[in-house]
């Protein structure tokens, strides 16, 4: 039986993961075992969702902080006063045809260290849609066959922004672009086809459960094949790593705070709401460098190093 909570109240809102917080105000600084209940629901329940919350990108940057250190997204510009925080925008005019996040993914995976997790708040949503989906890479793991596991347990992946961000991959094409959107701002200042190693199977730092770190957005190829051999593998993983029962979908509404854990989790921005203009706020907390089978050594040996 879970231990209950005292000072905020959890709501689960589906079997895989994901909960709504209340009884918290986000404006402030939290007290010591508000925090320590907030860590505890975050890794509970992956992805943790307050609603009603009336903050300043300055609060945003401090609350975050609360849970590590802050990092930034390479390419996206930030707030001119507060370097910490990127604004997501669509404009209601945008005819792209690409929505920023728009498939299934793990955020700059193409980092050594990729993000622990991202807060991302609803200055102006849609009156409808907009909504972001979730899914749960430790199911994703744990329902794979054991032989599927094993292989999976020795394998590395390179990973690249080249993928997203290269014009010589498509990039430049407005169906597939992450730089096609109107209303967003990019600062491409480092080489996007930089590659970067982790393992497929990562053990999360604080679990330490096993789950599958699969990334359509930044997955190049496994280690020592090419990118031909790799695609069944990957089309199959991808496409098992958002099966409907692993995943949960969260609606915004002026005010909503999302906060989930980019180590574990997989998510989607729902593109539903053409001709209304989106508004969110993002800070990203740093992580550390994923380790797992097939990449054992741990982030505090990293980090020394």
């Amino acid at each position: 039986m879970k231990a209950a909570y005292n000072r905020i109240e959890v709501a689960p809102i589906a079997g895989a993961l994901g909960a709504e917080i209340s009884g918290v105000d986000l404006s402030k600084p939290l007290d010591a075992e508000t925090l320590a209940e907030l860590r505890r629901a975050f890794n509970e329940y992956l992805v943790i969702y307050f609603h009603g919350q009336d903050i300043t990108p300055g609060q945003q940057t401090e609350l975050a902080r609360q849970f590590g250190p802050l990092t930034k997204h390479p390419f996206i510009k930030t707030l001119p006063d507060y370097p910490e925080v990127a604004p997501l925008i669509r404009d209601a005019d945008d005819k792209s045809g690409m929505n920023f996040g728009g498939i299934w993914h793990m955020d700059v995976t193409f980092m050594e260290c990729p993000p622990l997790g991202s807060m991302l708040y609803a200055v102006a949503p849609p009156p409808f849609g907009g909504d972001t989906m979730f899914s749960n890479m430790y199911l994703a793991y744990e329902t794979l066959s054991p032989g599927m596991r094993a292989l999976c347990d020795q394998l590395i992946v390179i990973h690249s922004a080249a993928v997203s961000y290269d014009p010589h991959r498509g990039a430049d094409d407005p169906k597939k672009s992450k730089v096609a959107q109107k209303g967003m701002e990019f600062e491409i200042k480092e080489d996007v086809t930089a590659e970067m190693e982790h393992p497929l199977v990562r053990i999360h730092p604080e679990t330490g459960k096993k789950l599958l770190f699969v990334n359509a957005g930044y997955q190049v190829r496994f280690k020592d094949m090419t990118e031909e051999e790799s695609k069944p593998l990957f089309d199959f993983l991808n496409a098992h790593a958002c099966r409907p029962e692993f995943t949960c979908r969260f609606r915004y509404a002026k005010g909503t705070l999302g906060f989930w854990d980019n180590r574990c989790v997989q998510h989607f921005a729902l593109d539903d709401y053409r001709g209304y203009r989106r508004e969110m706020h993002r800070v990203q907390i740093g992580g550390d460098r994923p380790y797992g089978p097939a990449m054992p050594l741990d982030n505090r040996q990293l980090a020394a190093e």
